[in-house]
């Protein structure tokens, strides 16, 4: 059964229930990522001849890889296509030194979960390196221990192969996991792994859309959805 944690608190403390580890996806998740990454890679992929809305950027690419995207231009796009990704991430990282905020509360939440003693970590669809400049912009890297890529895996979101690994290098059973996502990809890839899920809707880059992303989430098998760090972890911030 699926909760909405701003109006239902009282079921929170279930959800993380002899929980071991805490997967947090990163963009949208960990850092209020994705405005800068959606505009940026739309603008990127005009300039190889696919005009896609903004909504349509968001729907086909949210929380998917690099390599899915490339895939996707290789078929779709014009010019010298093997160019894609790092044309794209030359503008994407110039805007995150400038631009890049993590989510609110996020930074107090893992001095909670480290005083509490519950492991965390990053697996995310973004390059070891997208998320390295990402952690450097928001002074976060000391913080992650174990950050994990698609690029480590065979395959990626909607796939499980990611969530398994990230659990099975820091040796922690998929079940007693729970993964925070803001991608239908993602949370679908959690479920196939056996992992919890909660769906997060607080990233700027679906304020608009805050419910209907929601809905979304729910239906590829969040089991709860939530916008802030707050109605989600209210047990261990108030520690």
């Amino acid at each position: 059964m699926t909760t909405y944690c701003n109006s239902n608190r009282a079921a929170m403390p279930d959800l993380f229930e002899d929980i071991e580890l805490v997967i947090f996806d990163f963009d949208g998740v960990i850092a209020d990522s994705e405005v800068i990454s959606l505009a940026t890679l739309r603008s990127a992929l005009g300039s190889f001849g696919i005009d896609l809305t903004l909504e349509d950027t968001r729907k086909k690419f949210l929380g998917t890889s690099l390599e899915t995207i490339e895939a996707y231009v290789r078929t779709h796009g014009t010019g010298n296509r093997k160019d894609f990704g790092s044309f794209w991430e030359t503008t994407l990282f110039d805007r995150f030194q400038v631009e890049l905020k993590p989510m609110p509360l996020v930074t107090h939440l893992l001095e909670k979960l480290d005083g509490v003693g519950l492991k965390y970590c990053i697996a995310s669809s973004g390059t070891l390196e997208r998320i390295g400049v990402a952690l450097d912009a928001m002074k976060l890297r000391q913080r992650f221990e174990h950050v994990f890529s698609a690029q480590q895996v065979a395959r990626g979101k909607p796939e499980p192969d990611l969530f398994l690994h990230a659990a099975r290098e820091i040796g922690i059973r998929p079940e007693v996991c729970l993964v925070i996502e803001d991608s239908p990809f993602g949370v679908r890839a959690a479920k196939a792994a056996g992992m919890r899920c909660a769906g997060f809707t607080g990233g700027s880059h679906v304020s608009d859309v805050e419910t209907e992303h929601g809905d979304l989430l729910r239906r590829n098998g969040a089991e709860v959805i939530w916008s802030t760090y707050e109605d989600l972890f209210p047990h261990i911030l108030a520690k």
